[in-house]
């Protein structure tokens, strides 16, 4: 195990929110370092943006164009990368922060044990990126690992020394806060075959000291369980109290509970359903048909400070549309426009830039690659996969279950939700009331924090 602030992406921003409908950041924006996200390599050591050269960038819908010196700029660290999101955790008490944290990283495979993958091959090195709050007790049993959504990280809580904007979830982890801290001993990694310093697809091959690209074998949502339950075993955890995850964090929830039942006591999966929907499949498709058509992508091969940014961008925006919901566009944008245009490509609406802006936001945070493997490993999540009817293997997970769902959700409709908690012998369902879609999870804090303070106290 060790300290390694360079192993992720570390993005910075103000946190007072900006006027205008769209609800864009402000448009002065700095990187840190350089342009790429942060690659680690096989042995889990950073590797810093090969170039030194910062990403382009674009203006905000309704901003000034930023300073003209490249270096003078602000970019937000954002899980969805939807503003309301930011303010929402910006916004939040300082009350109960965990205060200034540290990335870690643990090397979870090695040449003499190695990760064998559910789909063939096996990775002879694989680190992880991680965090911690709050300590782990003596009988090792009041953990809590919370799980990542697509594009997140293993920053979930409190603040680096090098950002202002706390972890995706900070409003529900620390002292006092629905995970709170002062019990809970709380895990938060980056999942396997992520680009915020866990072993991915952006990594350097230890063989060639290259990127692997599209060398990386591919892998599944019970692969990155179990690199956790690596993590876990290092760090000295035997029992979980619980495991919580929203989206795609949902999935690695319910692997938990089938893979190790012995290890977990209650689960929160939010957000998702037993198996990824032809609906959700057909978005990520267009998603990575979007990256896989940008000549920049060079079949994979693309330099490490050359993304295919008009693939990844547009990849942003077909999946920001299934983020939100109707309603929520509406009120946010409507008719509004930026400009009259004559030109027939020309962006005449908010809406338009704001997408426009969500990808470049992207580009600048994330690899290309990563995302195609990680949609792909999405759609191959089935709970019932190689196991046995879904009903069978959800009735097997007896521990106690919170299951969220989203009124507003278009991309996980929330009749998912309700069928996988009636599946579940011991669920409790609860519905998160909110405009905002699939983001809500990420918005609605006071709503999530209490339904998990909750239940997180009757199964104490």
């Amino acid at each position: 195990m060790r300290s390694d602030p360079d192993s992720r992406r570390h993005l910075s921003a103000s946190a007072a929110p900006a006027g205008g409908r769209g609800g864009a950041p402000p448009s002065k924006r700095t990187t840190d370092r350089g342009g790429a996200p942060n690659r680690a390599t096989g042995k889990g050591a950073a590797q810093k943006n090969a170039t030194g050269k910062s990403p382009a960038s674009t203006n905000p819908p309704g901003k000034n164009p930023p300073s003209a010196n490249p270096g003078n700029r602000t970019l937000m660290h954002e899980t969805w990368g939807d503003h309301a999101a930011l303010i929402a955790r910006s916004a939040a008490s300082p009350d109960g922060s965990v205060g200034t944290v540290v990335a870690k990283v643990m090397d979870v495979a090695t040449p003499d044990d190695p990760l064998a993958l559910e789909l063939g091959g096996e990775l002879v090195r694989v680190a992880l990126a991680y965090e911690t709050y709050g300590e782990l007790n003596a009988r090792g049993d009041n953990a809590v690992l919370v799980c990542h959504a697509l594009t997140g990280s293993g920053h979930a809580a409190g603040r680096t020394d090098r950002e202002e904007v706390p972890g995706w979830w900070d409003p529900l982890i620390g002292p006092g806060k629905a995970i709170d801290t002062r019990r809970y001993f709380v895990v938060s990694s980056n999942v396997l075959g992520g680009c915020y310093g866990s072993t991915g697809p952006s990594s350097l091959d230890p063989e060639t000291g290259r990127p692997y690209a599209l060398d990386f074998p591919r892998y599944t949502v019970r692969d990155m369980v179990e690199v956790q339950r690596r993590l876990i075993d290092r760090l000295g955890v035997r029992s979980l109290a619980a495991v919580i995850g929203s989206s795609m964090g949902g999935m690695q929830v319910l692997e938990w509970a089938a893979m190790f039942p012995e290890r977990v006591r209650a689960i929160a999966p939010i957000a998702i359903g037993p198996r990824h929907s032809a609906w959700a499949i057909g978005l990520n498709e267009v998603a990575r048909r979007a990256i896989t058509s940008d000549p920049a992508w060079q079949g994979g091969g693309y330099a490490l400070d050359r993304q295919p940014e008009r693939g990844l961008g547009l990849a942003r925006a077909i999946a920001m549309l299934s983020y939100r919901s109707f309603d929520s566009l509406e009120q946010k944008f409507g008719r509004e426009r930026t400009a009259a245009s004559s030109d027939l490509l020309g962006k005449s609406f908010e809406i338009e830039s704001y997408l426009d802006y969500q990808g470049v936001k992207l580009v600048q945070r994330f690899d290309a690659n990563t995302y195609l493997y990680l949609t792909r490993a999405m759609d191959d999540y089935d709970i019932a996969a190689g196991r046995d009817k879904a009903s069978r293997v959800l009735g097997r997970m007896t521990m106690p279950a919170l299951v969220m769902g989203i009124a507003s959700d278009v991309l996980y409709p929330e009749a998912e939700q309700r069928a996988l908690a009636d599946a579940l012998p011991r669920a409790t369902y609860a519905t998160i009331r909110s405009p905002h879609g699939h983001d809500a999870f990420l918005i609605e804090f006071p709503q999530v924090a209490a339904h998990l303070r909750r239940f997180l106290q009757d199964v104490a």
